[in-house]
């Protein structure tokens, strides 16, 4: 059983996120905050386009440790110290964001913060995924 991407009729049509995601049964993976951070404890890109595409591939690096898979993922926040940089980036940000998770979105959140634990980093991304 796959997850159910739930649309509210009464709500504005969704576009890059759901309105809600019923999760199929299974094994509940929680997945810690994701920054571009590299393997050698740097923050890798200056854009946030660039920090998104390797916090991204961290996620999923995570998630597949786990066992799971981007069609896992129910859930994701993401937090931006620029929201302002994000909508001009939308365009860019969405092409990464297929390239990684492909074209089904989860239930999502975009939260602008004032700074993250380290000072380079533009973007964090926290997910959950259910595992079948």
């Amino acid at each position: 059983m796959s997850h159910e991407i739930v649309t509210a009729s009464e709500l504005a049509k969704p576009v890059g996120y759901a309105h809600a995601v019923v999760a199929g049964p299974g094994r509940i993976v929680h997945l810690g905050g994701q920054t571009a951070l590299g393997p050698d404890g740097t923050i890798r890109g200056e854009t946030l386009v660039e920090q998104f595409d390797v916090a991204a591939g961290n996620v999923l690096a995570a998630l597949r440790a786990a066992g799971g898979a981007p069609e896992h993922i129910v859930q994701m926040l993401m937090f931006v110290t620029d929201v302002a940089e994000y909508k001009a980036s939308l365009r860019e940000l969405g092409e990464v964001w297929r390239r990684h998770f492909g074209r089904r979105y989860p239930a999502m959140a975009l939260l602008g913060v004032t700074a993250l634990l380290d000072e380079q980093a533009r973007v964090e991304l926290v997910a959950t995924a259910v595992l079948p």
